[in-house]
């Protein structure tokens, strides 16, 4: 048996530890540890819900849109407030700018040098390359000959700048990465591209919410933004620009990279249930009704509808004051750090064994809805629009599939699961364009509605809301317009719960269960199959092989390994 630590795991937002046992070559067992405690809840106490849609925010600088949308809904829903159309459609455009921020963060930037080698750039025929970006129906603003040439000074120097520190180097690792030298150029120009894109989808946060990363325009009652014929006119022609591009690059790329590591389709399932608030708000305001809709779906792909009453968090396993297993309704924070302590290396304290690693070793708490843990995200929410029959997930989910040769339950893999999300920034990009059009015409229209005041402040409400990585809830109880009581579930907690009362492993823990380590230095698979998930939890590396007495440590930056 080997045990092997990444710790903090590289490429993601925040602290992560993933500690694994091996066995000839395969996970057997697997520990997910969040290393950061952010105490939000305790924060926000004895504020205004007002106040609270600011603060939350904080939480994260990639999604705090979806936060402040979260705690807003919270305050409404205590409130007893329904907002304006034109708020509707505002807050969903300044959300949807959100998402594509951050999926086009996570694909290019994030989890794409998972599979892409730029230094096997250097190698490229650039005149094949452009064949091959007619071949693969993918787009190229790039001057490839002139980034070939920048890679290689990078090369030649030793300083490959925001691609240095990666597992590229000459070596066994060399197996890991199979794309051809072409379209590791094509897809290293896309990289560099979606920096770009990522700021244009922000300046459109900043348009509508004042500034980013943290708006100031999405209150309870509605919003404070209201358009102008110059705003209306840059929003337009924005949201288009994304549109565009990201139609252009991201399933292109996905269907041209994906058939070179089919392997990733037999490893990374999970638990195999999915669970979304959904997002996105319709006329009707229902969860069901949102343009990417709510559902919860079982081990056989069958969707239910969401009860809120079935919803509760085990803290046996996290760093948390006793072990309840209580609706967030009920719930507590109450912090105690007891250390994280390697399986055999106890310590005892007044006659009690602490530290193991099989007690306490999360800050995360364990989520569950009807008893079972489930996995939240861009995945979880394009099985519940496919399930649903959304008019066009459905069609791009299924054309995705022929593609590439998968079915449905092909996909919950750490493969599938990269290339099924990849189908939700093109629908929102094009919802977009529609809101923005809905938008204009109610300007035209003479409709000036942006905020509604309440009638009473005092109430108890439930935020149901999606980030870009999943499902998020915030709930508040408000006695005369101060905060009595706030409890917070981000996605990531969905997907890196600890084991749960009995002992079961949290989504993560289980999608890492089965995943091939070839080499304990570079377990490249493994990161491959959190990055899937895409973890809001930040970064260096420690592999141990207890079997050698090997070793393996090394300080990261975010971007990779150093």
């Amino acid at each position: 048996m080997t045990r092997s630590v990444i710790d903090p795991i590289t490429r993601i937002e925040g602290h992560l530890r993933a500690e694994m046992e091996v066995t000839d070559g395969v996970v057997t067992d697997a520990w997910i540890s969040g290393g950061c405690f952010r105490g939000m809840e305790l924060v926000v106490r004895d504020r205004t819900p007002e106040d609270a849609a600011y603060i939350v925010q904080r939480i994260c600088g990639v999604c705090p849109v979806s936060h402040s949308h979260a705690a807003t809904i919270a305050a409404e829903k205590a409130y007893g407030i329904t907002i304006s159309n034109n708020a509707r459609i505002i807050r969903n455009l300044i959300e949807g700018a959100q998402f594509l921020h951050s999926h086009i963060l996570w694909f290019y930037t994030l989890a794409a040098l998972d599979y892409v080698n730029p230094l096997n750039a250097l190698k490229a025929n650039v005149g094949s390359a452009y064949d091959l970006v007619e071949a693969a129906g993918t787009s190229c603003q790039s001057d490839l000959k002139a980034l070939q040439e920048r890679l290689t000074k990078f090369a030649e120097n030793g300083q490959l700048s925001i691609f240095s520190g990666n597992w590229w180097k000459n070596g066994q690792s060399d197996t890991e990465f199979k794309l051809p030298a072409e379209l590791d150029l094509i897809a290293t120009a896309h990289y560099i591209e979606a920096l770009t894109m990522q700021s244009k989808a922000s300046e459109v946060c900043a348009l509508l919410g004042g500034k980013m990363p943290h708006v100031m325009t999405i209150v309870p009652g509605g919003t404070s933004f209201v358009p102008t014929e110059e705003k209306l006119d840059d929003l337009w022609s924005l949201v288009h620009e994304l549109r565009d591009w990201i139609k252009a690059t991201i399933i292109p790329d996905t269907k041209a990279i994906a058939p070179y590591y089919k392997e990733a389709l037999s490893f990374g399932k999970g638990c195999g249930r999915y669970v979304a608030w959904g997002v996105f708000e319709r006329p009707s305001f229902a969860l069901a009704d949102r343009y990417l809709p709510s559902g919860v779906i079982d081990e056989n792909l069958k969707l239910s509808e969401v009860d809120t009453d079935l919803i509760k968090e085990y803290i046996g396993h996290s760093w948390y004051v006793g072990d309840s297993d209580l609706n967030p309704r009920e719930g507590v924070t109450e912090p105690e750090f007891t250390e994280y302590y390697k399986a055999g290396t106890l310590r005892e304290e007044n006659g009690h064994e602490i530290g193991d690693i099989n007690d306490r070793y999360s800050w995360s708490k364990a989520p569950s809805y009807d008893g079972k843990c489930m996995e939240a995200g861009p995945f979880s929410r394009i099985l519940a629009a496919y399930l649903r029959g959304n008019e066009f997930v459905k069609p791009a989910v299924d054309g995705l599939c022929a593609d590439l040769g998968l079915t449905i339950p092909q996909l919950q893999s750490t493969l599938g699961r990269v290339a099924a999300r990849n189908v939700e920034p093109i629908y929102i990009a094009e919802c977009m364009v529609e809101w923005v059009d809905e938008l204009i015409e109610a300007v035209k229209g003479g409709d000036s509605e942006y905020f509604r005041t309440p009638e009473t402040i005092t109430g108890e409400g439930m935020g149901l809301w999606e980030a870009p990585r999943g499902a998020l809830l915030h709930t508040e109880k408000v006695n005369n317009g101060k905060i009595t009581d706030y409890q917070i579930i981000i996605p990531t907690t969905w997907n890196i719960a600890p084991r749960n009362a009995e002992g079961v492993q949290g989504p993560m823990e289980q999608a890492l269960i089965g995943t091939p380590v070839a080499d304990v230095d570079m377990p490249i698979n493994a990161l491959r199959t959190v990055h899937s998930f895409d973890p809001c939890t930040a970064c260096a590396v420690h592999v141990t092989e207890p079997s050698t007495g090997k070793h393996f440590e090394t300080v990261t930056s975010p971007w990779g390994v150093k």
